[in-house]
């Protein structure tokens, strides 16, 4: 087995984490790829260092050691080369995480082929400006739409199939995937949404209305969001909050599933709800 390993060496716990990782894999015979970028901060005589574009292309599956931003962000790697992640957790909640640091013992289950593939499914959202197409972005979590530098609410515009949902007068605007349910549209209040079931929600941020409830939609819905003050809200936009994109006068964002879908390895039996209520409680025990 062929191993792809990335590291995000921010994190505080994530430089010993890589290293325990790594000993493990080597213990276990598995060949480790890493990017070039790595070459001069870990060292075994596993590990091969690549390209950034060639080390997932040319592994079985990816391993990522960080906290969910750092899983999201790898998973958008892998999903592009059709591979599964197994996510280590080196943060805080660690949502998406497969393992946990104290954990790393099970990893001898990749070789055993005794672990379960989660097909999660991503966000296409397609910004246009003036009706020209400029460019496709696609999101594990969520796209959000907020106002700018400026005080000023978004008169935020949505359609599904073409049809009139609402008009939200609101500091932003959140379509989330059921893996994002947990995340920025939770604190929203937004609903939580078993990973399993493919939905689009949709869930407006402080909205200025006797209805600020979010809705849910099944997955292949087509939904528009459209900003009709944007001199004013100079609003912007953000795909799994690792882009802001300024939106234009006359700009639009067309959100729908993507064909693509991330990969998301599990070790262990753990349902749904028994990691929703684990992650919950150790979230409320971290304050």
């Amino acid at each position: 087995m062929t191993v792809s390993l990335y590291v995000n060496l921010t994190r505080k716990n994530a430089y010993k984490v890589a290293l325990d990782v790594i000993g493990e894999l080597e213990k276990l015979k598995i060949k480790i790829l890493m990017p070039e970028e790595f070459r001069t901060k870990l060292f075994s005589a596993a590990i091969e260092f690549l390209p950034s574009a060639d080390f997932i292309r040319r592994s079985d599956l990816l391993i990522s050691i960080g906290g969910d931003g750092t899983i999201i962000h790898s998973a958008h790697r892998a999903a592009a080369f059709d591979k599964p992640i197994l996510g280590i957790n080196a943060g805080n909640l660690g949502f998406l995480a497969g393992l946990e640091k104290e954990e790393l013992h099970l990893l001898r289950a990749l070789i055993d082929d005794k672990y379960t593939v989660d097909r999660r499914m991503m966000l296409s959202v397609k910004y246009y400006e003036a009706e020209a197409f400029v460019k496709e972005y696609i999101c594990l979590n969520d796209v959000v739409i907020a106002h700018g530098n400026s005080l000023k609410m978004c008169d935020i515009e949505a359609t599904g199939e073409g049809k009139r949902i609402f008009d939200y007068q609101a500091d932003g605007l959140i379509v989330a995937t059921p893996t994002g349910s947990t995340a920025y549209s939770l604190s929203a209040g937004g609903p939580v949404v078993d990973t399993a079931i493919e939905s689009l929600i949709l869930t407006p941020i402080c909205n200025h209305s006797l209805f600020s409830r979010s809705m849910l939609f099944k997955a292949d819905s087509v939904i528009e969001l459209k900003v009709k003050n944007s001199e004013a809200s100079r609003p912007l936009f953000s795909c799994d909050g690792e882009s802001t994109v300024p939106m234009g006068e006359n700009s639009r964002l067309l959100v729908t599933r993507s064909e693509k879908y991330a990969k998301i390895i599990r070790i262990k039996s753990d349902s749904f709800a028994d990691i929703l209520s684990h992650k919950l409680i150790e979230r409320y025990a971290l304050r």
